[in-house]
């Protein structure tokens, strides 16, 4: 294989902090009077816990020390949570207090495990949606909801001193970037933010709004090189391993070589609208197997992390690669360490239902795969198995990737196209630099490799796409501010017009709204201008010939005037949502609607609909797990599971709300879809009753492994009943037994920290 210079993307640097080493104070570093002798001008270098910090982490430090916020924009493995940690420490050592928000509750639980170690067990508390420890402790890790939750119903945090935000470019997630704005909104003003990414193109933008929010500075710290540089490489079964200048030689080879087999099929393609192959090709060349892709990286190039955006993909690819190997990929005494690693999983309990000879056999090998959907034990086992290097090649989703600190050597693209809910889009530049920064061990790789399988008829269309991502110009985030019903009607409750306008015209949606109002002016001014040099008096009609000019005018100064009263214009129409459907009384005063929706947080206005209708009293507290189960997920494509004619009539009633007239204008107002699966409540239902997961695998049958949707489904559920337990303060008994079922739920798998 060879690797040329444009496939490299950043020169290696030296190793320094990391986030496992010692604890210590920040002081100059050892050697600094030799720095100073060969440059007298040169700054000392620092350290922090034994480590020389790099160029970035020192600029945000300092930033930090003067009280400023800071954004921190670093590839993937580079060290940006040294700056958080720091910041952490000084904090508390300063007596205040310190919370640190992840989008996902594996994020938060593996920082839990790292702030116990770094700081003790005492001083760190935990806070999700599954777990409490410790909650009054001065350094709370939390999910992000949790943080905004707490704001937004009037929690005080008089002692807060600062909060880091993880992932801060989620922001512009669909379903809860709104979650994000609202926290960085409502934070007190003299508390110091750090938002980490990895991933924010429109930094500067950004930081320019969040300084406007903030009414305080926001330094923004950037650093472009990789601390273990990446080179991009193609693996085709027909060009090899290869570079991607080298494959585009190779390609034009071939192209050239097989130009008669390409006409013919391309003439019996019919032109442009005929069928293609299953991977877009016209079935000319070899297609490229993922155990093609093995043959050339095995094992100079291992361990590898295979990204496959279907579940099922993951478990079939792992599977048969499995079955394929007559040897284990580890070694004997790595083999005996698997033995014990699944001994230990087999004695715990709670493994029954994910016990699988096949998967143990897999592992064995050094073969494994890893989805949303797994069983959280086995998620567990696979993630052990993994940091001890003893998994070699492993098939994933991308959510492998999403902040857990687990890097390979190489990275392995199946596709460069997943879907997105609806359709097959191509994979955002965002999502591919977060799959690929994953390869590259520090201290161990001198360099990571990523790695696109290709069909070689495929390149030409494949090319551009490798080229953009090698380019690293991500997408810029985008504002995905639309106010929850629970939000407006929190809102309602505890400020006036006048300071709910001010917090709705803080989003970063607001602001982009202004900026591009401000655009949309001066262009106006200038087709103004254009109109009025031909001849045009205001209040007259356009000279003849300029009626398409005058058009655009009217055009660009409607969007102009409107543009920054819109977020406002939308808050309100929320308003009028509430009182059209009697949520609201006319006056503004919460009637039985609104004050349910203030305390729903998961598709309000469906759940708040069920309630009002009684539905929710008619039926045991056990079938109400169940229908809330069915209201937070559904059963994957494919998935078979058995019903319950106990159902249908309660059933008929939800899918009659769920298809009601206010049900679909919320969900088109908000954006956000509404998750029904009837099907959900008998396993809901079961898993109250207390149920195993094994009792519960056994009546569905499903290609891949859905107990991880379940496990997924039953603690979202428990949010919900919580929620809903609060609606019944009219009925205590109603309520504690509501409690008692929250209670019972969160048991074996569902309790189990992932």
């Amino acid at each position: 294989m060879t690797h040329t210079d444009p496939n490299v993307i950043d020169d290696a640097l030296p190793m320094t902090a990391e986030d496992d080493a010692p604890r210590s104070d920040l002081v100059r570093a050892e050697g600094a009077a030799q720095a100073a002798a060969a440059d007298p001008d040169a700054p000392e270098p620092l350290r922090y816990r034994g480590f020389v910090l790099d160029g970035f982490q020192a600029e945000a430090i300092a930033a930090l020390d003067r009280g400023e916020s800071v954004l921190v924009s670093a590839p993937t493995g580079t060290g940006k949570t040294v700056v958080a940690d720091w910041l952490v420490e000084k904090t508390l050592s300063e007596g205040k207090e310190v919370i640190f928000t992840a989008p996902i509750k594996a994020l938060s639980n593996q920082k839990f495990r790292d702030y116990c170690r770094i700081l003790g067990e005492d001083k760190v508390g935990l806070v999700t949606g599954d777990l409490v420890i410790r909650r009054d402790a001065p350094c709370r890790v939390m999910t992000t909801e949790i943080l905004r939750n707490m704001l937004l119903s009037g929690e005080q945090v008089p002692n807060l001193g600062c909060v880091i935000v993880d992932e801060i470019h989620f922001l512009d997630d669909k379903e809860r970037g709104t979650t994000w704005e609202e926290v960085l909104i409502y934070l007190p003003r003299h508390v110091q933010i750090v938002g980490l990414s990895a991933t924010l193109s429109n930094l500067h933008e950004f930081a320019e709004w969040l300084a406007h929010v903030r009414e305080r500075p926001v330094r923004v710290v950037e650093e472009h090189r990789r601390a273990v540089p990446l080179e991009f490489a193609v693996a085709s079964r027909e060009a090899g391993l290869c570079s991607v200048p080298e494959m585009r030689l190779r390609h034009q080879r071939w192209a050239k070589k097989n130009a008669v087999r390409l006409k013919e099929a391309e003439a019996l393609r019919g032109g442009r609208g005929g069928p293609r192959g299953r991977r877009g090709g016209l079935g000319v060349g070899s297609p490229t197997r993922h155990g093609d892709v093995f043959q050339m990286l095995w094992p100079q190039h291992a361990p590898y992390l295979y990204f496959v955006f279907s579940r099922k993909d993951t478990e079939n690819m792992a599977r048969g690669l499995s079955n394929h190997l007559e040897m284990s990929l580890l070694s004997a005494d790595q083999v005996a360490q698997v033995n014990a690693a699944i001994q230990a999983f087999a004695a715990d309990p709670n493994a029954e239902a994910a016990l699988d000879r096949e998967l143990f056999d897999m592992y064995r090998k050094g073969v494994a795969f890893h989805h949303a959907g797994l069983h959280v034990g086995l998620k567990a086992l696979v993630e052990e198995l993994y940091e001890q290097r003893l998994i070699q090649v492993l098939y994933c989703t991308g959510t492998f990737a999403l902040g857990i600190n687990m890097p390979a050597r190489t990275a392995v693209f199946d596709g460069l196209e997943r879907f997105d809910g609806t359709t097959m889009i191509p994979l955002p530049a965002r999502e591919f630099m977060q799959m690929a920064g994953r390869a590259g061990r520090r201290g161990m790789d001198v360099s990571g490799l990523v790695v696109s399988r290709c069909d070689i008829e495929a390149w030409p269309t494949i090319e551009p796409r490798i080229k953009d991502y090698i380019g690293g110009k991500t997408e810029p985030v985008q504002s995905k501010f639309g106010l929850s019903f629970n939000s407006v009607v929190n809102l309602l409750a505890r400020q006036d017009q006048e300071q709910i306008r001010t917090l709705v015209e803080r989003s970063f949606l607001a602001w982009h709204r202004s900026a591009r109002a401000r655009e949309d002016a001066r262009k106006a001014d200038q087709i103004f201008k254009k109109l009025t040099d031909a001849g045009w008096v205001l209040g007259q009609k356009p000279p003849s010939g300029m009626k398409a000019v005058f058009k655009d005018w009217k055009l660009v100064r409607g969007r102009a005037d409107t543009g920054p009263a819109q977020t406002w214009a939308e808050f309100q129409a929320r308003v009028s949502f509430l009182k059209d459907w009697g949520y609201l009384a006319q006056d503004g005063s919460f009637n039985a609607g609104a004050k349910a929706v203030g305390q729903l947080q998961i598709s309000e206005i469906f759940v708040a609909e069920c309630f009002l209708a009684g539905i929710l009293d008619e039926v045991d507290e056990d079938t109400l797990f169940g229908i809330a189960a069915g209201m937070c997920a559904e059963f994957p494509r494919g998935a078979n599971p058995k019903p319950s004619r106990n159902d249908r009539g309660v059933a008929k009633k939800i899918d009659q709300i769920r298809e009601s007239d206010i049900v679909r204008q919320a969900e088109e107002m908000t954006g956000v879809k509404v998750s029904w699966d009837p099907q959900m409540i008998p396993f809901g239902r079961a898993w109250a009753e207390g149920k195993s997961l094994s009792d519960l695998l056994l009546r569905v049958e499903c290609p891949t492994d859905v107990s991880g949707d379940l496990i997924g489904a039953f603690r979202r559920a428990r949010d919900v009943v919580g929620q809903v337990a609060a609606l019944f303060d009219h009925d205590l008994d109603k309520r504690k037994a509501l409690e008692e079922v929250c209670r019972k739920v969160r048991r074996d798998e569902v309790e189990v920290v992932d």
